[in-house]
């Protein structure tokens, strides 16, 4: 073999070696993003995600690292408005919603939705010296607040209110205590959390809350029904081995319903 016949062939194997190396990184590569699981969510709804000392808490991020810890891998959390969590797992932006998500037949044709594992309902919360609003029945004609994309903007605008929309469920509250808005419709289990930490200061519940027709549930992309089953396997087994009651006790401070 001459010199430039070898020069060549020490070219070709140095060719071969980089594009195998190459392969090696992107398989391993491909395999650590498997290990870790993107969950949106939008955490100004506590208990089940809010933030506190800087830290994300509540039961949704105590539940899906449970779930996470089940499956094995790493949780990374990514905050972001409740309109765009469905827009984004459907981008691949995120891997699933954790952020107290009613399965909503109309929400089931974008996503595929877990096991439910909460069920809550709704409520109208208005300040202590509202006298003319008792309930549902009552909103006609006055101006509600309610978080862009929840159920509770439906239900008000089905009793007649004027609805003002915002990001944010704390922005709900600030509006109604200054008095921009006349009522809040959110869901009853965020509502009582918030009386329970001092809102009922100022605050009360008005008239009998609204059962929700569907339960909470976690969220994944229709196109990963592999990763569907894991999660739905990974809720069966907190349920089983007691971790899943013993985060709602903590959370909610009594033993869960059936969900």
């Amino acid at each position: 073999m001459n010199k430039k016949s070898l020069a060549i062939a020490v070219a070709a194997m140095a060719t071969v070696a980089f594009t195998a190396g190459c392969g090696s990184s992107a398989e391993k590569a491909a395999a650590n993003a498997d290990k870790t699981l993107i969950v949106g969510m939008e955490p100004t709804f506590p208990p089940f995600e809010f933030t506190e000392d800087d830290k994300y808490v509540g039961f949704d991020i105590d539940y899906a690292q449970a779930i996470c810890d089940k499956m094995g891998v790493k949780m990374e959390i990514k905050s972001m408005g409740f309109d765009a969590l469905i827009p984004a797992l459907k981008s691949g932006q995120i891997d699933m919603i954790a952020s107290g998500m009613d399965a909503t037949p109309e929400r089931a044709k974008q996503v595929a939705f877990t096991n439910t594992y909460f069920h809550d309902g709704y409520s109208v919360v208005v300040r202590k010296d509202n006298n003319t609003i008792h309930g549902f029945d009552d909103l006609s004609g006055h101006i509600a607040g309610s978080q862009v994309g929840t159920k509770g903007v439906d239900l008000a605008q089905s009793h007649g209110a004027e609805v003002k929309q915002y990001d944010a469920n704390s922005q709900g509250w600030m509006e109604l205590n200054s008095g921009t808005c006349d009522a809040v419709v959110i869901n009853t289990s965020v509502a009582l959390y918030y009386l329970k930490q001092g809102g009922d200061k100022d605050l009360k519940i008005a008239g009998e809350p609204q059962l929700a027709p569907d339960g909470i549930a976690m969220a994944v992309s229709k196109d990963k029904p592999e990763q569907l089953e894991k999660v739905n396997s990974a809720i069966q087994e907190l349920k089983s081995d007691g971790t899943y009651a013993a985060l709602y006790k903590k959370w909610f401070g009594v033993e869960p319903r059936d969900n």
